[in-house]
């Protein structure tokens, strides 16, 4: 599979909105470094933003909302919160 900017944006979202969880995004990140390959546009980016979601299980670097904005932003995308009625 080709790895965009827009999927990585597409499985930040994802985590955000709760549709996965991290471990699933970090196992998603650990197989599309080893597995898949990255579009030439943004290349340093897409890998970046990959890497980074790879080791978002681990205690040191973890994965907060600033981290998921640095990273969207890195992407050329931004974030924003929506609060609604439950």
């Amino acid at each position: 599979m080709l790895i965009t900017k827009k999927i990585v944006a597409d499985k930040i979202a994802a985590y955000l909105h709760h549709d996965i969880t991290l471990v699933q995004l970090v196992d998603w990140a650990e197989r599309a470094m080893m597995e898949d390959e990255f579009e030439e546009n943004g290349l340093p980016a897409i890998r970046s933003a990959v890497s980074r979601l790879g080791v978002a299980d681990v205690r040191a670097f973890g994965l907060t909302w600033e981290d998921c904005e640095d990273l969207l932003g890195q992407l050329g995308f931004s974030a924003r919160v929506s609060i609604i009625t439950a």
